[in-house]
């Protein structure tokens, strides 16, 4: 006869011997001698309306993020009254959200001493000054081949650079120069950080990976003019980095080019006998990356100074960023 698969289950389950812990004689003590992290006086206050900015930045709660808000705006302040660089390294998104005019007005108030951008912002800032418009729809012209296409800007653009490379010019300075020497054909240049670095003897920087940029693509780009510029953009960058302890460098919306840049200048500058031990870096997104976070936060602050992350939508923070200082400098 065949035998049963089946295994007979045991009629009770077995017992462990080790007892539960008695906490009957648990030792506790008063809440009022606890140190809490979270107190009322920290609390936001709700928003009466026609109340000023004054009191709607000291309305906020005092935690976290709102905390790192002031600590920047109050490093920017006190550079900027030591007259000490605040310098403001930028991808296009910035620009692309509208926020040129505000960081033109930190330029021209003197706040921001100097403005390092990767190339894609040079097309952003060209075209809004020349046309008021600028950020094609990539989706809809990819597939045709029109992308990158637009005349003017592929023109005008490399026309000015080699321009300025046999004028010894950076790149930044170079489109600065073409805009502000035709302006009657840039209407809306005073937008420009380009045009407004070049009015104002301010050092704007342009770093340049090649075949990054629309304009690469143009039969009139010249590759020797892009990177004789912008080299010496970075050598220039470099030295206004080693000039900045007790600065604050700011890295608004660039993940990859703008944070390698930074680490390299700051290299440089300490290579070159700058300690650079009392700096403020400032990382500004609305996603948290790695290489700003290293190379911007971490990485230039770990033998002095400090870091900052501010994470949030561009079009929201660097407005309240700028009007928080504004207001700083008041009081």
């Amino acid at each position: 006869m065949a035998k049963s698969s089946k295994k007979t289950r045991p009629s009770k389950l077995p017992h462990t011997a080790l007892p539960p812990i008695d906490v009957s004689k648990l030792k506790t003590y008063p809440l009022g001698r606890r140190h809490s992290k979270v107190k009322l006086s920290a609390f936001a206050a709700p928003w009466k309306r026609g109340e000023s900015l004054q009191k709607f930045l000291k309305s906020l709660p005092d935690f976290l993020a709102v905390n790192t808000l002031r600590a920047v705006a109050q490093a920017i302040v006190k550079a900027y009254k030591r007259g000490k660089p605040v310098i403001v390294g930028m991808g296009a998104h910035p620009t692309k959200v509208g926020l040129n005019p505000i960081l033109v007005d930190l330029v021209e108030r003197g706040i921001v001493t100097a403005v390092a951008m990767n190339g894609a912002v040079v097309i952003h800032d060209f075209e809004l000054a020349l046309m008021g418009h600028t950020s094609e729809d990539v989706d809809a012209e990819i597939d045709s081949g029109r992308f990158g296409m637009a005349e003017e800007t592929g023109r005008m653009l490399n026309d000015a650079i080699t321009r300025g490379a046999k004028e010894g010019w950076g790149l930044g300075e170079s489109v600065g120069h073409y805009i502000n020497r035709y302006q009657g054909q840039f209407p809306h240049r005073k937008i420009s950080l380009l045009a407004t670095g070049a009015r104002l003897g301010v050092p704007v920087t342009v770093h340049v990976a090649l075949g990054t940029d629309i304009i690469h693509m143009h039969p009139s780009a010249d590759g020797a003019s892009i990177g004789a510029t912008s080299l010496l953009d970075f050598r220039r960058l470099a030295a206004v980095v080693a000039g900045m302890e007790g600065g604050v460098y700011l890295n608004l919306g660039s993940n990859v080019i703008m944070p390698e840049v930074f680490l390299k200048t700051v290299t440089l500058g300490r290579n070159l006998g700058h300690a650079l031990a009392d700096i403020t870096t400032v990382n500004m997104d609305f996603l948290s990356h790695y290489r700003p976070l290293t190379n911007v936060v971490k990485r230039p602050t770990q033998k002095g100074g400090h870091g900052y992350s501010l994470i949030g939508h561009h079009e929201i923070m660097v407005p309240l960023l700028a009007a928080a200082v504004l207001e700083e400098l008041g009081r």
